[in-house]
């Protein structure tokens, strides 16, 4: 039944992780126990779990959805994976690997490059690299509860992030940020990295309203 579970788990966040399903959509249960080819109940234990971590939600009338955060949520969630990823950085800057800093310098100028060839066009693909660099810093940390806890809350806001970077700039932008945010690792200067990690997740309260709109 673990395994199960597991297996429906592993569904639904790749289906997040691709952006095939938004916040505020509803989650067949019937479709995901023809796909899994399970029971009905490993998926509401998978959905169970899911809600536990804040990516699912359940309503007595609408079944459950995918977590869809208002502003305040929005706000407050962007606040605590801001510092985790800045915490992350800070890490990284101590402990970085020599394997890691070529992954590090090969993401951070593949996002250059990219810039330089498409500009803000082609979104989809930067905001590829732009998972690479993070997961990449987080990598860096070398702590898996943190690594989790990372992911877990990137998942809540993971559709925005995503829809950032059809704003004018914004890859141009997260492009020349990244490139600090390595420097300072790089450099061993753990304290100039958190701060340069925080100023990148900084977004106005009308960058949030946009967003938030983009998604629907």
């Amino acid at each position: 039944m673990a395994g199960q579970t597991d297996q429906v788990i592993a569904l639904i966040i790749a289906r997040i992780d691709a952006g095939s399903i938004l916040p505020g959509n509803a989650i067949s249960e019937k479709e995901l126990m023809e796909t899994c080819a399970v029971s009905r109940t490993p998926v509401r234990e998978a959905l169970i779990r899911l809600e536990t971590d804040g990516l699912v939600q359940r309503h007595s009338r609408k079944g459950a959805v995918i977590f869809k955060p208002t502003v305040a949520e929005f706000l407050t969630i962007l606040e605590v994976h801001a510092n985790l990823e800045s915490f992350a950085a800070s890490l990284a800057a101590h402990r970085i690997t020599e394997a890691t800093e070529a992954d590090l310098r090969a993401n951070v100028a593949a996002c250059q490059a990219h810039v330089d060839t498409h500009g803000n066009a082609e979104p989809a693909q930067y905001y590829q690299l732009n998972l690479q660099f993070h997961e990449i810093v987080v990598r860096a940390a070398s702590n898996d509860v943190l690594m989790h806890m990372v992911k877990t809350n990137a998942r809540k806001l993971m559709a925005y992030y995503r829809m950032r970077y059809r704003h004018p700039d914004a890859a141009t932008a997260s492009a020349k940020e990244h490139a600090v945010i390595a420097g300072h690792i790089l450099a061993r200067r753990s304290d100039d990295a958190a701060s340069a990690m925080l100023d990148h997740f900084n977004y106005d309260r009308q960058t949030v309203m946009d967003l938030i709109a983009s998604v629907g």
